[in-house]
């Protein structure tokens, strides 16, 4: 295949936009499974792949389907269990995005630690109270991401085994 090969190019840009997802699980504001799986639905469509192409992308599809459900179901329903409110971690969020402006990239988990920490301080009315709930919500964002990164692997593997054998 040479440069100029339209196939070449789509493998590239499918290739790109799966590594774009995969940065996503850590770098906020981009979609990490939808870019792996629009990575993969591009390569079906317009990489020439066929047959093995579509079985590739319906595979992705389950999942990237399956990861975005149990990135949000598994860690809320620890979250749930623990007793730790949805208010708590939207302050923890909204206070992440702000951190990361004030501070780049180190300032989204210590806004996030913060938000969490100042939203069951308040709830609670003490530090001791606090900080267990404050611990359990960092485990489950980090349960999240690791779900979500684990998904886009599944998802990049596909990917490479359908370049490989169509």
């Amino acid at each position: 295949m040479s440069v100029t090969d339209s196939q070449t190019a789509v493998t590239v840009v499918a290739g790109l936009a799966i590594l774009a997802g995969l940065a996503g699980v850590v770098v906020p504001g981009l979609p990490a499974l939808p870019l792996c799986w629009g990575g993969v639905l591009v390569w079906a469509i317009f990489g020439g792949a066929g047959t093995g192409g579509w079985a590739v992308f319906a595979a992705a599809t389950v999942v990237a389907a399956g990861g975005i459900v149990i990135k949000y179901a598994w860690p809320g329903r620890n979250l749930r269990n623990t007793g730790v409110p949805t208010s708590t971690l939207l302050a923890g969020g909204v206070l992440g995005i702000v951190g990361f402006f004030v501070v780049p990239v180190v300032g989204l988990v210590l806004g996030f630690v913060a938000g969490v920490w100042a939203a069951e301080r308040l709830r609670l009315g003490g530090n001791r109270l606090a900080w267990p709930s404050t611990v359990q919500a960092i485990k489950a964002v980090g349960l999240s991401m690791l779900v979500e990164f684990l998904a886009g692997l599944t998802v990049a593997a596909l990917w490479v085994t359908g370049l490989l054998l169509t």
